[in-house]
């Protein structure tokens, strides 16, 4: 299921929903169906990895670590 990002027209609020292709979304604020699909945005080219990498040490340092590898526990 994708992930878009939705506009409602009714309450002003945007919210983003996993939307199977054969369902049709509605506002989880006010229940509307008057949305508008906004063009989602991705993450900047190469920043993703730098975000991981930031996120799995701060894990770490809080002992989190059921989510890495063998090899990535050991550093």
């Amino acid at each position: 299921m994708p992930l878009y990002s939705y506009h409602c027209a009714d309450c002003d609020t945007e919210f983003e929903l996993l939307v199977n292709s054969s369902d049709t979304a509605d506002c989880p604020t006010c229940g509307g169906i008057n949305l508008e699909r906004l063009i989602s945005r991705t993450a900047p080219e190469g920043k993703s990895r730098s975000l991981a990498k930031s996120a799995r040490a701060q894990a770490a340092r809080a002992g989190h670590l059921s989510n890495f590898s063998r090899a990535e526990r050991r550093r």
